[in-house]
């Protein structure tokens, strides 16, 4: 997974990105607030981002807000990294968009922590968009059973969105989860399959009524 890092200090940026590397994360560096946020826009845009709250240009408060307005925007979980650690400075991040808070210096094992927080929501929220888009295309495919189907008087095929013509089992099929298992109703069986049972017993008597009288 990518994570992007803003930071402006040099020392602070190359210690993010070896202990990022080294828990396994691709790491995507940039400088001042203005890189992040292209960086953010731009396509393949990490999923997770450690922004300084001080930096050149625009700061880590800004680029939350931004992020958190953007219309379509996917899922990005925001770490605020910072010297300030005051209740009011913490809450001011949160509510300008951050997701979480770290302070400078901070401790490895606990941005690890935090990290893989990170890692577990957008995998959640991943699977959850995954989980509509199926449910969404399982409720157009309801729709597209729904309303006037065009269906032939005599052979009973059904005309498509397309205008090809197909068995009933068949467009039923391409367009919801269904299988068919054929049988008989009781109807077509007194009318259809008991007439052609009796006609074709009439035709095997009367084949044996031949050999039967040579017989006698």
């Amino acid at each position: 997974m990518k994570i992007l890092i803003a930071e402006d200090d040099a020392v602070s940026r190359r210690v993010l990105e070896a202990t990022l590397a080294k828990w396994g994360f691709e790491v995507i560096s940039t400088t001042n607030g203005t890189e992040a946020w292209e960086v953010l826009v731009g396509e393949g845009a990490p999923k997770i981002a450690i922004l300084d709250w001080m930096m050149p240009e625009i700061d880590g408060l800004e680029i939350c807000r931004r992020a958190r307005a953007r219309a379509g925007a996917g899922s990005l979980h925001i770490i605020l990294l910072t010297a300030r650690g005051r209740k009011e400075d913490v809450i001011a991040g949160l509510q300008a968009g951050a997701d979480d808070y770290v302070t400078k210096p901070f401790d490895h094992e606990e941005l690890r922590a935090r990290v893989q927080v990170g890692v577990r929501l957008i995998d959640l929220q991943s699977a959850l968009a995954e989980r509509v888009a199926e449910l969404e295309d399982a409720l157009a495919r309801v729709r597209q059973l729904r309303g006037l189907l065009p269906i032939c008087s005599y052979c009973k095929k059904v005309r498509d969105d397309k205008n090809y013509w197909q068995q009933v089992e068949q467009y039923v099929s391409d367009h919801a989860d269904v299988k068919f298992s054929h049988g008989i109703c009781p109807d077509c069986y007194r009318s259809v399959v008991e007439p052609q049972l009796n006609a074709a017993q009439r035709a095997n008597e009367t084949a044996e009524a031949p050999r039967l009288k040579r017989r006698s």
